[in-house]
This record gives C-alpha cells, sequence and structure tokens, in this order.
C-alpha cells in the first residue's frame, strides 16, 4: 500500500490501462492526484486545494472529477469539499494530448503511459497547507489521518527501472518521449542517454529532434522534451522551454515522423 490521501481515500498504484503494442511510450515523473476544495460549514475554504483521490488514469484529463470528489466521505460537522479548480486537475493531461500527441499526430490511443514513481506524492507546500488547515482540525472534527508519501529523492531504483522497461518490452513501441529531466535521469541515462533535457540542446534547431535508445533488446527513436507543466506555463515555469516548445509545435512537429526510418 501507497498510502493514504486526507479524508481517507487509499493512494493507488496507476499503471497503463491498455496494455496492447503502442507506438509511443510515454516516460513522466509521478501522477498528480484529485484535487479538491475543503470548505467549512459556514462555506468559508479552510483549503483551496486538498488531494483526495489518485487520479483514474495516468495523465488524467479532469473526467468524472465532480462524481469523485462527491463520492468522499467527510465527518458530520467537518464541512464540505466540492472540487477545486480545472487547474488543478487533469490540465498536465489536457496538455500532453493537445501540446505533444496532437502536433506529432498522434492521439492517447497510441500511447502507453508510464511513470518513475507511479503513484501521487506531495511536495513541501502542500505539507505545510496541510499541517496549517488539517491535521490542527483533525481530533475535534474526526478527519481521518492520512499517510500521503513526500516525493522520494530517488526517483527509480534498479527495480523500479527493470518495471519500467519490462513495460516498454510490452508496449513494443517506435518511439520513446520522455518528459523533462527526470526520466532521462532516472531511466533513459541508464540506457545510454543524457541524463538531462538541456545536454540536448537548448536553441530552435536542437530542442525537440529524435535520438535513439536501446532498451532490452529494442532500439528505438528516443524524444526528450520539456515536462507538459513547463510547456503549458502550469505555475511555475521555464519561459525559454515553453518557447521552445511553441516554435517545436509549429515548425518541427508536423513532419517529425517522416525523419526516421522506425516509424
Amino acid at each position: 500500500m501507497n498510502g493514504t490521501f486526507p479524508f481517507g481515500r487509499p493512494i493507488e498504484t496507476l499503471t497503463q490501462h491498455d496494455r496492447s503494442p503502442k507506438r509511443v511510450f510515454i516516460l513522466g515523473v509521478y501522477p498528480s492526484a484529485v484535487y479538491a476544495r475543503w470548505l467549512d460549514e459556514d462555506g468559508t475554504t479552510l483549503l483551496g486545494a486538498v488531494a483526495v483521490a489518485s487520479e483514474p488514469e495516468i495523465a488524467w484529463r479532469g473526467e468524472g472529477l465532480d462524481e469523485i470528489v462527491a463520492s468522499i466521505p467527510v465527518p458530520a460537522g467537518a464541512g464540505s469539499l466540492v472540487p477545486a479548480g480545472d487547474n488543478l486537475n487533469g490540465p498536465s493531461g489536457a496538455a500532453l494530448d493537445e501540446l505533444f500527441l496532437g502536433p506529432l499526430g498522434l492521439t492517447r490511443s497510441d500511447a502507453w503511459m508510464c511513470d518513475l514513481v507511479p503513484y501521487s506524492c506531495k511536495n513541501n507546500r502542500q505539507a505545510t497547507a496541510l499541517k496549517r488547515a488539517y491535521d490542527k482540525r483533525a481530533t475535534k472534527l474526526g478527519l481521518p489521518a492520512y499517510d500521503w508519501p513526500f516525493v522520494p529523492e530517488d526517483l527509480a531504483d534498479d527495480a523500479r527501472r527493470a518495471e519500467i522497461a519490462d513495460e516498454v518490452a510490452q508496449a513494443a513501441p517506435d518511439m520513446i518521449i520522455t518528459l523533462g529531466d527526470q526520466p532521462l535521469r532516472w531511466f533513459a541515462n541508464y540506457y545510454g542517454s543524457k541524463s538531462k533535457l538541456s545536454a540536448y540542446g537548448e536553441t530552435r534547431d536542437e530542442y525537440g529532434r529524435f535520438q535513439e535508445v536501446r532498451i532490452g533488446k529494442r532500439t528505438m527513436a528516443l524524444l526528450p522534451l520539456a515536462h507538459p507543466r513547463q510547456v503549458a506555463r502550469l505555475g511555475s515555469h521555464s519561459a525559454t522551454l515553453a518557447a521552445l516548445h511553441e516554435h517545436w509545435i509549429k515548425h518541427v512537429a508536423p513532419d517529425l515522423l517522416l525523419d526516421t526510418p522506425a516509424l
């Protein structure tokens, strides 16, 4: 078991639902979560965003948000939960479809999704917010204890890399897309790639071009790209990476699949 969210839901391990072979294997970092706004009995906001459930799938796009939040039990007298904004529920998944797969002429059905860490994790900012609003009211309101793990220092060990490599073998893709630095550093680098995105170049003529990687018995095209949060300018982001990817969408991606015999 990976732990428990605030309000009691278990933290699920997320894996690819459709296990049939795919044209592309996409490797991210770790799943987000379903976020709700926690309201007091008088309607005031106690927490603008609290993770309450695992996303239904990797790179979730926000489908079924209202139903998921409505299904979370809240102790009597502890207020209520309503969906947090769309900017917190599924924006990276939507960006993946619109800004990564779409420009390549691919759809979600062409992709096998995977993350280095296959379950939701919290960061320091989220831990501080929970301590301030949830923890100090937990005993009084009868709130369930939670055990939402922090993002691990090591995002993958040898065992996890072997699991991901097994998924690559099952997917049998022609291409693997890495999202940001971490999938390069913690996975692809062990199979001969560079360890960070910038090492492949930081200009319009270099960003988002095919490399090559061999994983197990399969040699495939490696396409190192920025993380969707960077590309879609979701919160703190690199304006440079966002601009590079915007140029890639318009001028590189439409013809990219024609540039490699493997595809």
